[in-house]
């Protein structure tokens, strides 16, 4: 049963990803079919951040009230709604409107899986999961680039992947038996934590109000750190084409190959980190990678007249990308209690969008004031500001223990 669910879990990390790149990839002939100005996939992007936040910061009441399974079925499946909605969508406001349930959807299996693979699971499978989250996330734009050049509607492809949702859903409906199951305890949780006994006797002690978590020493300082992991992602993510190209001279299709290599980077990143994450432990694994990424970005910076350097600092940046976000989740039971993951997961997740909503316009504003030579030192003002964070979280939570 363990392994079984645990199969089911990397699929649910798969269905996480897919409708991720769908909105980007299909972008350049959306917005003339649906007879808006291109910068308006932020509105889109926009509503779907707003409900992710929304549903993470209450996924804690919901996964209490509901149960992990549950909510992951129904939020799959609402995201297989939003996706179907958006493949008949004919106008910007239906695309608007279907947004919201896709969001909401996006938000809450986030945190929930997340908080169910931290407590049970060891730190190789978070790695091994979000790994498959790419695969999903690079799965996505094929599809879409599939059915366009085959000559049919950008609907099509958004069909495609809300039915495979569908499938996915059903699946998930019948593990429903399964979630219980599973061996708790490879989470280390600290000492002294008596809710966490309280519930381990099988009290409900309630969920953890949003202004108690915050209040907890160290959850600020791990916020900041995310917030500045997913800034530096998404930026890259959207910025580093133009940079190689307009500071660099690399030729467009150049750029862009490399550019996906950040991401294939982070994908594989994640699934070599697995094979030594339990003996490295989440502390390390987010250092050297908060390090790494830096390492990355001055490769990147370097005046040198080659831009071979330049292209290696992306991969290697990608690569240091990688054990981060699983670090900070798998970490947060061992650092604050079983009694308060779970909300503090949520609130992660809301600062992982914000940042990753928030920083690419941002640049956006740097770069039309000052350049895109600018790029590199964002990226290390963001690992400065990470790694500073996450240091200090772990100076907390030495001292305390």
């Amino acid at each position: 049963m363990y392994s079984l669910l645990l199969a089911i879990i990397y699929l649910a990390f798969v269905s996480l990803g897919l409708p991720d790149a769908l909105v980007g990839a299909g972008w350049p002939v959306m917005y003339q079919d649906l007879g808006v100005p291109v910068a308006f996939a932020g509105i889109v992007t926009m509503i779907i951040a707003s409900g992710t936040i929304i549903s993470s910061l209450g996924s804690e009441r919901i996964t209490r009230r509901y149960g992990v399974g549950a909510v992951t079925a129904a939020s799959v499946g609402l995201t297989a709604a939003a996706l179907v909605g958006f493949s008949f969508s004919g106008s910007f406001w239906m695309l608007c409107l279907w947004a919201v349930p896709y969001g909401l959807g996006a938000g809450a299996v986030d945190a929930a899986l997340n908080n169910y693979v931290a407590l049970h699971y060891a730190a190789r499978h978070m790695n091994w999961l979000h790994s498959f989250w790419g695969v999903g996330a690079s799965i996505s734009p094929f599809i879409m680039g599939y059915v366009l050049g085959a000559g049919q509607g950008w609907g099509n492809a958004f069909w495609v992947v809300g039915i495979v949702q569908a499938a996915f859903t059903v699946v998930l409906i019948a593990s429903l038996p399964l979630w219980g199951r599973a061996t708790p305890g490879t989470a280390t949780l600290p000492a002294g934590e008596p809710d966490d006994a309280q519930e381990r006797r099988g009290e409900d002690v309630g969920p953890v109000p949003l202004v108690q978590a915050l209040r907890i020493p160290g959850v600020v300082s791990i916020l900041v750190a995310f917030f500045a992991y997913c800034a530096l992602e998404s930026t890259s993510i959207l910025w580093a084409s133009t940079y190689l190209v307009e500071d660099r001279g690399i030729t467009p299709a150049t750029a862009a190959a490399f550019a996906s290599l950040f991401l294939l980077g982070i994908t594989g990143g994640r699934f070599l980190a697995g094979f030594f994450a339990d003996r490295v432990g989440d502390k390390r694994l987010l250092r050297g990678g908060f390090i790494t990424v830096g390492l990355g970005a001055v490769m990147l910076a370097l005046p040198v007249e080659t831009p071979l350097l330049a292209l290696v600092g992306l991969v290697v940046a990608g690569l240091g990308c990688a054990p981060i976000y699983p670090a900070i989740i798998h970490s947060t039971p061992a650092n604050f209690g079983h009694r308060n993951s779970q909300a503090i997961i949520g609130i992660q997740m809301a600062a992982a969008y914000t940042g990753s909503t928030l920083a690419p316009p941002l640049f956006g504003v740097l770069v039309t004031w000052a350049g895109s030579w600018t790029f590199p030192l964002f990226l290390l003002a963001l690992v400065a500001l990470g790694l500073l964070m996450s240091e200090r979280l772990n100076h907390l939570v030495t001292r305390r223990v």
